[in-house]
């Protein structure tokens, strides 16, 4: 998105129509995720956690604490959600199996999606020809921004281990 917004900086992209795609995009994928989400039946998604639950750090009480969180807060978790960066894109699934109302998700979906294409594809307007000079000072930092991921997913996997 912000080099979409670069692109419509320079002439070559319009400004409004990548926010758009951008915000339709979004909701494609997560009405997809959702749908995923929705037709799995319990049953089976529990079993898969039970058996598999330890390779992707999720143990049924965790799932039942997010299925009692979800049902509490679902129309606001699916809102808030869709402005973080990093739950905005895993957070449709649950929405499809704790089977949020889909006219609600699609409101809340798209109105954070839009807000989120809106200021991904801004930033990379605004930083115009700065784009490249950016370059420099990422590519300094590549290697150590890399190894602080790297660092905190192996930590996260160990605690869960763990403690599971």
């Amino acid at each position: 998105m912000p080099f979409s917004g670069f692109l419509a900086s320079q002439g070559t992209l319009n400004l409004w129509l990548v926010i758009i795609t951008g915000t339709v995009a979004n909701l494609v994928g997560s009405l997809l995720a959702y749908a995923i989400g929705y037709y799995l039946e319990e049953t089976v998604l529990l079993s898969w956690i039970r058996k598999y639950g330890k390779f992707i750090l999720v143990t049924e009480k965790e799932y039942r604490h997010a299925e009692h969180w979800f049902q509490k807060y679902g129309d606001k978790v699916i809102f808030i959600s869709r402005l973080l960066p990093a739950v905005r894109t895993v957070i449709s699934l649950p929405a499809g199996v704790f089977q949020m109302n889909l006219k609600k998700f699609i409101i809340y979906t798209t109105i954070g999606c839009f807000l989120w294409s809106i200021l991904l594809t801004y930033l990379g307007y605004i930083m115009g020809e700065n784009w490249r000079t950016l370059d420099v000072y990422y590519r300094k930092f590549e290697y150590v921004i890399f190894a602080i991921i790297i660092f905190g997913v192996i930590f996260y996997v160990y605690r869960k281990i763990k403690k599971g």
